[in-house]
């Protein structure tokens, strides 16, 4: 296992095979790693909960954006 797979391993996806879904999926783990790594900087002192929540805002937009553009759910 390299470094990578270890500090961000991707779960399998098991839902309707479709690229969009693939896409959206790969997204969403990257939306939720980030998320994790921010609330541990937070809780450890490293960012300030009004950075924290900025930077979660910011990401969940992306997130969104991401969504809108793939049609997922429309």
């Amino acid at each position: 296992m390299n470094r990578s797979d270890f500090l961000f391993p991707k779960s399998r996806y098991r839902g309707e095979v479709k690229p969009e879904n693939l896409v959206f999926n790969a997204n969403l783990q990257e939306f939720s790693q980030q998320v994790n790594y921010i609330c541990c900087l937070e809780t450890n002192g490293k960012l300030s909960p009004e950075e924290s929540y900025l930077k979660i805002k910011e990401l969940w937009k992306t997130l969104k954006r991401s969504k809108k553009q793939l049609g997922i759910g429309s």
